[in-house]
Order: C-alpha cells, then sequence, then structure tokens
C-alpha cells in the first residue's frame, strides 16, 4: 500500500462529532512542507503536491537511501 500523508491533527470527541460538510480540520503540515510517502507504513520518499489532469499528485523530491529503507525494516 502507497500513503501519502498531508497531515495530521488531534480533537476532542466532541469536536469531531461537530464536524460537517464544509467543515476545515487544521493539519499540522505547513503549505510547502514536503510530504511523506510511505509503502507498508515505512518512509520511502518525500515529495510536493501537483496537479495532473485535475487530479492531485505527488512529485518525488527525495528517495529514501536504500540503507535507510533497510534500517526502517530492522525496526519492525
Amino acid at each position: 500500500t502507497v500513503t501519502v500523508e498531508l497531515g495530521r491533527s488531534k480533537m476532542l470527541i466532541n469536536d469531531l462529532l461537530q464536524l460537517g460538510q464544509g467543515s476545515v480540520i487544521e493539519l499540522t503540515k505547513l503549505v510547502g512542507d514536503p510530504l511523506e510517502v510511505l509503502v507498508n507504513n515505512k518512509l520511502v520518499a518525500r515529495g510536493e503536491v501537483v496537479v495532473v489532469n485535475e487530479k492531485f499528485g505527488v512529485r518525488l523530491t527525495d528517495i529514501v537511501t536504500p540503507m535507510e529503507r533497510v534500517k526502517s525494516l530492522a525496526t519492525t
């Protein structure tokens, strides 16, 4: 599974229950911050949001080295 994380947010359950159409959830990442590209929950690259044919995409800006990938596999 390939996952691209835009950011995270912590919310109280009461606030979560108040969400509706048009609600905005503030995320931890700033505009322009690199996004993390994960494969099976392991970091493999970083990138930036792009639009391709009216769909979102990710342009990879940094690939994790093979040694870093092996290290992340060892920590499971």
